[in-house]
């Protein structure tokens, strides 16, 4: 049994894979501005609405680790916000927002677990085939796609900074799914995967792919988009 916080549950891939992990028997902080009754009626699941990009979230969920776990096995950066326009129409606090979410956020609830993470702990960033180096570029995408390039480059940073305590920091680059975050980008488009086929991958890698990558980009991926 492990402790696991997972961002981004109230929908679509996150929802998927807390319900995954708390049916196998682990237990989960599911980290979310808002929160489904089945994830708050569930044993295995502990509920907590924050907003990283606020530091009131990360104060509580500090207090919970210290008083109730202890420890934490497994993070699962799954949080993300989008917008599409074009990059002269993008604001600077909307283009703000974004990193606020998909970076500063990530670096932030690190900074906040990795005192409770031991030897064998891994932390898994999910990031997008668009934040690769050499894929496909999609217009509109300018500030979603660069914030999902910078938490690949900080979790490979980490991978070095951490190694010799153990700590595991890997990406997993996805492709299309058919999430509501996918109809923002792509309205109208059919991704070949669902949430929760893709929540199965992320569910073993997340448990056992530390046994083997640790500061890797992993691109998963049957459709960009």
């Amino acid at each position: 049994m492990k402790n696991i916080i997972i961002t981004g549950t109230s929908r679509g891939i996150g929802y998927e894979l807390t319900l995954q992990f708390a049916h196998a028997g682990h237990n989960v902080l599911a980290v979310s501005r808002k929160m489904p009754q089945s994830l708050i009626d569930n044993p295995n699941i502990t509920c907590l609405s924050a907003d990283l990009s606020e530091n009131g979230g990360l104060e509580n969920i500090k207090t919970f680790i210290e008083t109730t776990w202890h420890k934490v096995d497994i993070v699962i950066h799954n949080a993300g916000a989008l917008i599409l326009k074009p990059f002269t129409e993008i604001t600077a606090a909307e283009f703000e927002y974004i990193y606020k979410v998909n970076v500063f956020g990530v670096a932030a609830l690190n900074r906040v677990v990795l005192p409770f993470m031991q030897k064998g702990g891994h932390v898994v960033t999910i990031s997008s085939m668009g934040g690769v180096q050499g894929t496909v570029k999609f217009s509109g995408l300018s500030a979603y796609s660069s914030s999902k390039g910078a938490v690949i480059t900080l979790s490979e940073l980490l991978a070095e900074e951490y190694k010799e305590q153990g700590i595991a920091f890997n990406v997993l680059a996805l492709g299309a799914v058919n999430t509501e975050m996918l109809q923002e980008a792509f309205p109208g488009y059919q991704a070949p995967l669902s949430p929760k086929e893709m929540a199965d991958y992320i569910y073993n890698f997340a448990l056992t792919g530390n046994n083997y990558f640790n500061g890797k980009v992993l691109q998963v991926s049957a459709s960009t988009p």
